[in-house]
Protein backbone atom coordinates (compact mmCIF):
# COMPACT_ATOMS: atom_id res chain seq x y z
CA UNK A 1 0.00 0.00 0.00
CA UNK A 2 1.13 3.50 -0.60
CA UNK A 3 1.44 6.18 1.91
CA UNK A 4 0.33 9.52 0.99
CA UNK A 5 3.02 12.23 0.19
CA UNK A 6 1.14 15.05 1.96
CA UNK A 7 1.53 14.78 5.82
CA UNK A 8 -0.83 15.94 8.29
CA UNK A 9 -0.01 19.41 10.11
CA UNK A 10 -1.22 21.67 12.28
CA UNK A 11 -0.64 25.23 13.28
CA UNK A 12 -1.25 25.44 17.12
CA UNK A 13 -1.03 28.79 19.24
CA UNK A 14 0.74 28.47 22.60
CA UNK A 15 2.35 30.98 24.93
CA UNK A 16 1.57 33.64 22.58
CA UNK A 17 3.62 32.42 19.58
CA UNK A 18 2.40 30.11 16.60
CA UNK A 19 3.86 27.04 15.70
CA UNK A 20 3.35 24.25 12.79
CA UNK A 21 3.54 20.94 14.18
CA UNK A 22 3.18 17.61 12.91
CA UNK A 23 3.07 13.90 14.55
CA UNK A 24 6.11 12.41 16.08
CA UNK A 25 7.75 16.07 16.07
CA UNK A 26 9.86 17.01 19.42
CA UNK A 27 8.91 21.09 19.97
CA UNK A 28 9.77 23.88 22.95
CA UNK A 29 7.27 25.92 23.83
CA UNK A 30 7.01 28.47 26.09
CA UNK A 31 6.30 27.01 29.82
CA UNK A 32 3.25 25.24 30.38
CA UNK A 33 2.18 24.35 34.11
CA UNK A 34 2.25 20.68 33.39
CA UNK A 35 4.71 17.81 35.18
CA UNK A 36 7.07 16.16 33.09
CA UNK A 37 5.50 13.00 31.68
CA UNK A 38 1.86 13.70 31.46
CA UNK A 39 0.24 14.03 28.82
CA UNK A 40 -1.59 17.39 27.16
CA UNK A 41 -4.62 18.94 25.00
CA UNK A 42 -3.52 22.41 22.81
CA UNK A 43 -6.90 23.00 21.88
CA UNK A 44 -5.87 26.54 20.22
CA UNK A 45 -5.68 24.85 16.96
CA UNK A 46 -5.72 28.02 14.27
CA UNK A 47 -5.24 25.77 10.91
CA UNK A 48 -4.92 22.01 9.83
CA UNK A 49 -4.00 20.39 6.30
CA UNK A 50 -5.11 17.01 6.19
CA UNK A 51 -4.35 14.72 2.93
CA UNK A 52 -3.76 18.12 1.37
CA UNK A 53 -7.08 19.69 2.21
CA UNK A 54 -6.55 22.69 4.43
CA UNK A 55 -8.81 23.72 7.09
CA UNK A 56 -8.66 27.35 8.41
CA UNK A 57 -9.86 28.23 11.59
CA UNK A 58 -11.85 31.39 11.95
CA UNK A 59 -9.89 32.59 14.60
CA UNK A 60 -10.02 28.10 15.29
CA UNK A 61 -10.63 24.96 13.87
CA UNK A 62 -13.93 23.38 15.54
CA UNK A 63 -13.51 20.43 17.16
CA UNK A 64 -9.76 19.69 16.16
CA UNK A 65 -6.89 19.33 18.84
CA UNK A 66 -3.21 18.25 19.19
CA UNK A 67 -2.11 15.66 21.92
CA UNK A 68 1.49 16.10 23.18
CA UNK A 69 3.38 14.30 25.69
CA UNK A 70 5.38 16.83 27.70
CA UNK A 71 9.22 15.35 27.93
CA UNK A 72 10.64 18.05 29.90
CA UNK A 73 10.13 21.13 31.84
CA UNK A 74 13.71 22.67 31.03
CA UNK A 75 15.36 26.65 30.26
CA UNK A 76 16.39 28.00 27.03
CA UNK A 77 19.87 28.68 26.16
CA UNK A 78 21.01 31.90 27.80
CA UNK A 79 20.84 35.44 25.85
CA UNK A 80 23.02 38.43 26.76
CA UNK A 81 21.81 41.84 27.65
CA UNK A 82 24.58 44.35 27.23
CA UNK A 83 23.55 48.01 28.02
CA UNK A 84 25.63 51.23 27.39
CA UNK A 85 25.69 54.94 27.17
CA UNK A 86 28.67 56.00 24.92
CA UNK A 87 31.41 58.38 26.61
CA UNK A 88 29.57 58.08 29.84
CA UNK A 89 31.10 55.12 31.57
CA UNK A 90 27.74 53.19 31.87
CA UNK A 91 28.14 49.56 31.22
CA UNK A 92 25.56 46.71 32.64
CA UNK A 93 25.76 43.28 31.42
CA UNK A 94 22.95 41.22 32.33
CA UNK A 95 21.42 37.56 31.07
CA UNK A 96 18.36 35.42 30.75
CA UNK A 97 17.23 31.75 30.12
CA UNK A 98 13.20 31.53 29.45
CA UNK A 99 12.07 28.69 30.97
CA UNK A 100 10.69 26.17 28.11
CA UNK A 101 8.79 22.65 28.00
CA UNK A 102 9.94 20.32 25.80
CA UNK A 103 6.71 18.82 24.33
CA UNK A 104 6.81 15.33 21.61
CA UNK A 105 3.50 15.55 19.51
CA UNK A 106 1.86 12.04 19.38
CA UNK A 107 -1.58 13.35 17.32
CA UNK A 108 -3.42 15.37 15.32
CA UNK A 109 -7.29 14.60 16.09
CA UNK A 110 -9.69 16.57 14.11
Amino acid sequence: MLESPFVRYAVVKTGGKQYTVSAGQVVEVEKLDAPAGSEIELREVLMVSDEGVVKAGRPLVEGARVVARVLAQDRDRKIVVFKYKPKKRYRRTTGHRQSITRLAIKEIAL
